[in-house]
């Protein structure tokens, strides 16, 4: 027996050395540019803040990694601490890219960390903020240097591109609460508190097994903090605190679906702190366990689904907004006035992107745009069951949050209130969930 179990040993340890031996399927390249401001700016997220940005906590960074298989196919992932980016940037940035590199739009993932204490970023959310013109023009100044700096890093990342190893594993992190369920002050346990507690973590070894880098999520909304200094949240404190324990590593935090879930608790910088190095914490624990290796091919699918808005308001109805108490219904009620005096018809649906990436059929990752509802994240993980799967939120295109049926029938401020401030009459018609989940699973199961 024990011959038996010393046998066993031996066989496994070179089962593993040579796994580790086998030379790399994949080439990676990695890449980061700053995108700190460079000055005072107006700062994202928060209607009540009163003043431009006063200096900076913590730098902010888009960071790009590009993937590429044995048989040359590639894709890319971008992840930004900004609090969004609208769907002209993005598909700016992702023509240039193709140009520049041949990588295709449909290869190509730009995520937001959603920080609320980073800039406006033009285009996103336009109707919270009542800017001066000189405050516009820095905004505006800001998003077209964001868009160069986007290209530069895809386009560095591919410069870079080198023999790889990558791995998928998953952790957990637990300081996301259900924002509408603490509203109510319900139960977490609560069938109507839902929250993904999983920390997904792909990492990227060269051919010594070092780390190169780690892509790691979470769902939940950066809003620890409401300050007037420029910082990434948690996931800035996260991605730091692997840089450091990790050096010469690049370490990119890519937004899950948290659009109805906080942190908690929250409001305070060592808040920010703590939750950023518990998640590092999950991410270094994943690392230092069994991970699954990914293999090739590397493929993907993108489409665009048209979610139905209720019938837009008549003119009339409009015209009587414009003395609404409330200034945001007034600023919308100009905007759609504007749009039918321009002589445009008032949009039906909103054309959301919906894509996945494939690493053969060793991970799916699906990318939502839009502000996400957990409810997504937890049914695709039950419908799409079998093999390891990534739901990411806060991609392409941060045009609106996005609810379940669950959260439209509930109302609310996910539910449709908070429409007002992206600029659209709303709420959503129901039906928008199936037409999301059944696009994924589409794509899912393309050959492309």
């Amino acid at each position: 027996m024990r011959t038996l179990c010393l046998s066993l040993i031996v066989g496994l340890t070179l089962a593993a050395q040579s796994a580790a031996a086998d030379p790399p399927q994949w080439r990676v390249g990695a890449a980061r540019v700053e995108i700190t401001p460079s000055g005072p700016i107006w700062m994202g997220g928060y209607a009540s803040r009163n003043h431009p940005s006063e200096g900076v906590l913590q730098p902010l960074w888009a960071k790009a990694l590009v993937f590429e298989d044995r048989n040359g196919s590639r894709a890319a992932i971008v992840t930004m601490d900004l609090i969004g980016i609208d769907d002209r940037l993005s598909d700016s940035v992702c023509q240039r890219v193709f140009q520049q590199t041949g990588i295709p739009r449909e290869r190509i993932v730009l995520n937001v960390s959603h920080t609320h204490s980073g800039p406006v970023v033009a285009g996103v959310t336009p109707l919270v903020y009542d800017l001066t013109a000189q405050q516009q023009a820095a905004v505006d100044a800001y998003t077209k240097s964001l868009s160069d700096k986007l290209v530069l890093a895809l386009e560095s990342a591919v410069k870079d591109l080198r023999p790889a190893r990558l791995a998928f594993g998953e952790g957990k992190a637990t300081f996301g609460a259900n924002r509408r369920a603490l509203r109510l002050k319900l139960s977490p346990d609560s069938p109507n508190a839902p929250v993904d507690h999983g920390v997904p973590v792909l990492v990227v070894r060269d051919e010594n097994d070092a780390v190169r880098a780690v892509l790691f999520g979470y769902a939940c909304h950066s809003t620890t903090l409401g300050i007037y200094e420029i910082n990434g949240d948690y996931p800035g404190f996260a991605q730091a605190a692997l840089e450091t324990t990790h050096p010469g590593a690049t370490a990119l935090f890519m937004a899950g679906c948290g659009a109805d879930v906080n942190p908690n608790p929250r409001s305070e910088v060592p808040l920010a702190r703590q939750h950023g190095e518990s998640l590092a914490a999950s991410v270094d624990e994943v690392l230092g366990g069994s991970m699954r290796p990914l293999g090739g091919p590397l493929t993907a699918g993108f489409e665009r689904v048209d979610l139905r808005l209720v019938d837009p308001p008549a003119r009339p109805q409009l015209e009587k907004l414009l003395q609404d108490k409330n200034k945001y219904q007034q600023r919308l009620a100009r905007h759609l006035l504007d749009e039918l005096d321009a002589g445009r018809a008032l949009p039906t649906s909103y054309p959301c992107p919906v894509q996945v990436i494939r690493f053969g059929q060793d991970l799916l990752m699906v990318a939502l745009a839009g502000e996400v509802c957990v409810d997504y994240a937890l049914r695709l993980r039950r419908e799409l069951a079998g093999r390891p799967i990534w739901v990411a939120s806060y991609c392409n295109d941060i045009f609106a949050y996005v609810p379940s049926e669950r959260v439209l029938q509930e109302g609310g401020y996910e539910g449709g209130e908070a429409m007002v401030y992206f600029g659209m009459h709303g709420p959503f018609q129901p039906g928008l969930e199936q037409q999301i989940i059944g696009a994924a699973k589409r794509l899912a199961e393309s050959e492309q």
